[in-house]
């Protein structure tokens, strides 16, 4: 007996996959409560008291990161970061039309992007490490991929902050997002009055801010919360109306800032496969590319060295860009750099040679200046203690004629150390032994000659 086969059912079979789709993708299942969700993303929203500082400290960590170059420390600054909650806090009170809410957040948000940059400037004002790292360096060019890392980590935060069990993913969307360091590296195109980097950082902040408020909008309208409720409905109308403008007002500059961070992305990309394909020349090499986008009219400037590009293969290039997407665009060749005048090359040598030789001169001038001084000192010295060893032998004679029983002598200019005071002097001393020692008035009366006798303001002398 043979089996009919049954026939397919394609809207059945349909049913079944979006029913298997739906269970899977449910949002509904393990929703935390809606108020719960609502206060607490409300308390997030503050900044005071421990927020504030610990938002302070943070950006300390963050800009010290920054400054020496360490990803780890920019993470970690990141994770203590309670920068998220007046974002998400606005996208919330947009898509419950809480204007309060809103106007709350905003205030916040706006004290703690002010605290943010004005301490990252502070830090970056005292710091002896004025050089732009890496990590510096890759937060002042938005690109299409801050977009969407700032659109789903945003649809992360929110998914997450909307269930009872919460997970690690707030923290995740922190680190992601990467809110801090922009404020960080703005800090630092004030500090050092580099504005390029304070526009384009703080760019980057307003993309991540603005996209991340803008996915939070999109989960809560999902999840169906209830919009806020009024006293009347001429107040609530009101509120809408207030709330459509800012979303307005906000979308307008975003749509724009993305179709720019888009056009840039692909530029760079389109420039890049140009360069690649058609700028690739047996004896010439291109040592730089710079890729200038701008929406009227963009540059790609090569600078290149070796065999010189003529001006028909330039005319040839130039001719292929619209094959890339890039019909706006402007190629600027820079070259003949290894071409020099030998002429030139000889008076270059000639200055090198020249001004090596005034340098050894002037070396050797001063070697022997230094020698000569020392010679002189040297001199001097030699004199010196010629002409007191001269001057000792004629005042131990003169003094032989006025007593008799002294048998030995001896005078020297040295230094005296008191070690009392601390202090260094340099006088006469005068040693004489006798056969029979003098009285004290005698001595006393010795030590005032010798002062005369050697002209000199302090002498003591020394009996045996």
């Amino acid at each position: 007996m043979k089996t009919t086969p049954q026939p397919f059912h394609t809207p059945e079979f349909v049913r079944q996959v979006k029913g298997f789709l739906t269970h899977i993708f449910n949002l509904e299942e393990g929703k935390a409560d809606e108020d719960c969700t609502i206060e607490e993303i409300k308390k997030g929203v503050e900044f005071r008291g421990t927020n504030l500082w610990i938002l302070i400290c943070a950006i300390f960590i963050a800009s010290i990161g920054l400054n020496v170059n360490s990803t780890a420390v920019i993470i970690g600054a990141m994770l203590i970061s309670p920068l998220m909650g007046p974002i998400i806090g606005i996208g919330l009170g947009i898509g419950i039309f809480d204007l309060q809410l809103i106007r709350r957040a905003l205030i916040n948000l706006a004290i703690a992007v002010v605290i943010s940059v004005i301490t990252s400037t502070v830090y970056f004002l005292i710091t002896p490490l004025s050089d732009a790292q890496t990590e510096i360096l890759a937060r002042t060019a938005p690109t299409l991929w801050d977009v969407l890392i700032a659109l789903f980590g945003g649809f992360a935060g929110i998914i997450a902050g909307s269930r009872k069990e919460k997970s690690n993913a707030i923290p995740g969307v922190a680190i992601a997002t990467a809110l801090m360091p922009p404020l960080c590296t703005a800090g630092y195109g004030l500090a050092t009055a580099q504005w390029n980097y304070f526009f384009g950082a703080f760019y980057l902040f307003s993309i991540n801010s603005v996209f991340i408020a803008f996915s939070t909008v999109l989960i809560v309208r999902y999840l169906r919360y209830k919009p806020k409720q009024y006293v009347d409905e001429k107040t609530a109308r009101r509120v809408k109306i207030w709330i459509g403008m800012l979303v307005i007002a906000t979308m307008i500059p975003s749509i724009f800032i993305a179709y720019n961070v888009v056009q840039k992305s692909i530029f760079e990309r389109n420039a890049r496969t140009f360069l690649e394909r058609e700028m690739s020349y047996p004896a010439t090499q291109v040592i730089n590319q710079q890729l200038v986008f701008r929406p009227d009219t963009s540059r790609i400037i090569v600078t290149c060295i070796g065999q010189t590009i003529d001006s028909t293969q330039m005319i040839a290039a130039s001719q292929k860009l619209s094959q890339y997407g890039l019909s706006r665009t402007q190629l600027i060749i820079r070259q003949n750099y290894n071409e020099v005048n030998s002429n030139t090359l000889a008076m270059f040598n000639q200055q090198l040679r020249t001004g090596i030789l005034e340098d050894l001169y002037k070396k050797n001038e001063e070697v022997i200046k230094d020698k000569d001084d020392q010679i002189t000192m040297l001199e001097k010295e030699v004199i010196r203690y010629r002409s007191q060893e001269s001057e000792s032998g004629d005042i131990s004679k003169e003094l032989k004629v006025e007593h008799a029983n002294v048998t030995e002598f001896s005078l020297m200019y040295t230094p005296i150390h008191n070690l009392q005071e601390g202090k260094t002097d340099t006088i006469f001393l005068a040693y004489a032994r006798f056969i029979r020692r003098p009285s004290n008035s005698e001595v006393k009366r010795i030590e005032e000659w010798l002062k005369v006798r050697t002209k000199a303001k302090v002498l003591k002398l020394v009996v045996q």
